[in-house]
């Protein structure tokens, strides 16, 4: 990022250095263009687990204690129990803006129908006259939910992370989110307001890694107040630390993702309006200055475009300085490809959090995507409306992740647990089979269990 100033006067303007990435003519394998898309610099990562692991331990031995320090050292409060109380939960609702307010129902309205939309149903298999194996789908019994904080507010990862965990019917939840030093030590009104409007009770003024370890390990009672319960599994998104913590802690909970700072591509054409491209970019830079904004076309002219545009809406962006730092970092840029088809190529080797289509037939085109987070088709799906009103979920998998694991959803908090249920006549039917396969197994105990129940030799 370049800082110019034509007199002290005025504020300084940034520039946008939105880089170039040069497939066409490049017959790339798959491992190939994965190492050519843009992608953040991951040379943090050992610090990160380094400082993470001690959190880890931290918060294992020393409990409330612990918490109490690290909120000190990274949050500049002073905190006794992290628990938020119940009045503040109530005020924060009382006082929340009207606008916002109907806001955010109708984003847990639309939340909602998605979710319940997306409850799996359990299956009864008759394999034969006594033999019936069903599935069965449960939901895990206490989530821990993490809602960030850093350089802006997230009611709305507030409604992302507690809607599907209702609907899949979870009768224990805990919310976390970082404590603000200009809120008294609480999370930020708007998040309690968020949290109180879904009925969630159980709040703690907890932020990063350390909030991770203590949903995973719980946290014992002593004189600080009451013991925090572990919980079965682990969601929501957050900096490196917290998706550093959340990899460590997986085993002994469940996590939904690694979900790490936000990244957009954009697939797009000739027929693609480049303002509209460009605002899109810029609505996910202003997330962090390492979020990740990228454009892959076969069109130089649209290319073009963009970057005129990219200066000119950044410069007047509310968080310029912010948007124009992530878009000139070398996770961001313009890759040029020969068509759709390694436009295609190339959108499957990033494996986008978000990808938007802006193409001819942009449907068609979407069908053909196989590794996202979410695709937004055509000019009116912006990623803006997933991460607010559409129904869709954005706690979504980052870095390359989408290509093997999917965005939260109600499935994130059940089990699919399968039930055998064999008459004896249907046991006997199979007893050879069990027999011969046992035996080609080495395991002859395994028949031996079988030909027990039909008058054999246990």
């Amino acid at each position: 990022m370049t800082i110019s100033s034509e007199s002290p006067a005025t504020p300084p303007t940034a520039t946008v250095n939105f880089r170039t990435v040069d497939l066409r003519g490049k017959g790339l394998t798959l491992a190939g263009l994965r190492a050519a898309v843009p992608r953040a610099r991951q040379n943090t990562v050992a610090d990160a687990e380094e400082k993470v692991l001690h959190i880890i331990d931290a918060v294992r031995q020393r409990g409330f204690a612990a918490l109490s320090d690290l909120a000190r050292q990274f949050d500049g409060v002073d905190q006794v129990h992290p628990r938020v109380p119940a009045d503040a939960l109530a005020r924060a609702l009382a006082e929340l803006d009207p606008a916002v307010r109907r806001a955010l129902e109708e984003s847990i309205s639309r939340a909602r129908q998605f979710a319940d939309g997306q409850r799996p149903r359990g299956v009864d298999v008759e394999l034969g006259d006594g033999a019936l194996v069903s599935q069965k789908w449960v939901p895990v019994s206490r989530v821990g939910l993490y809602v960030p904080g850093g350089l802006a507010v997230y009611p709305s990862s507030v409604i992302m992370n507690v809607v599907p965990a209702l609907a899949a019917g979870v009768e224990s939840i805990a919310l976390a989110s970082p404590p603000q030093k200009d809120f008294g030590g609480l999370p930020h009104p708007t998040i309690l307001a968020a949290a109180a409007l879904l009925g969630i009770s159980e709040v703690y003024a907890i932020g990063g890694a350390q909030a991770i370890a203590a949903f995973a390990y719980g946290v014992e009672a002593s004189d600080a107040g009451p013991a925090l319960e572990p919980v079965d599994v682990v969601t929501g998104p957050g900096n490196i630390f917290v998706a550093t913590a959340k990899r460590l802690v997986k085993g002994v909970v469940g996590i939904d993702s690694e979900a790490g700072t936000t990244e957009i591509a954009i697939l797009a054409d000739s027929s693609a309006q480049p303002a509209l491209v460009a605002a899109d970019l810029i609505s996910q830079a202003e997330h962090d200055p390492k979020a990740a904004s990228v454009l892959i076309t076969d069109s130089e002219d649209l290319a073009a475009a963009v970057r005129t545009e990219l200066d000119r809406q950044s410069a007047r962006t509310k968080h310029s300085a912010r948007v124009c730092e992530a878009l000139s970092g070398p996770q961001s840029g313009v890759v040029l490809v020969e068509d759709l088809d390694q436009g295609v190529a190339a959108c499957d080797a990033y494996a986008a959090e978000h990808l938007e289509i802006m193409t001819a037939d942009a449907a068609a085109v979407a069908a053909r995507i196989r590794n996202a987070g979410a695709i937004f088709v055509g000019d009116y799906s912006p990623v803006s409306l997933g991460d607010y009103c559409a129904g869709s979920n954005h706690v979504l998998p980052t870095s390359g992740t989408a290509a093997f694991s999917s965005g939260l959803n109600v499935t994130t908090f059940l089990r699919a647990i399968q039930v055998v249920n064999y008459s004896r006549a249907a046991l006997q039917e199979v007893s050879s089979h069990i027999l011969s396969l046992s035996g080609a197994e080495d395991l002859p105990a395994h028949g031996e269990a079988v030909t027990a129940r039909f008058g054999g030799t246990a």
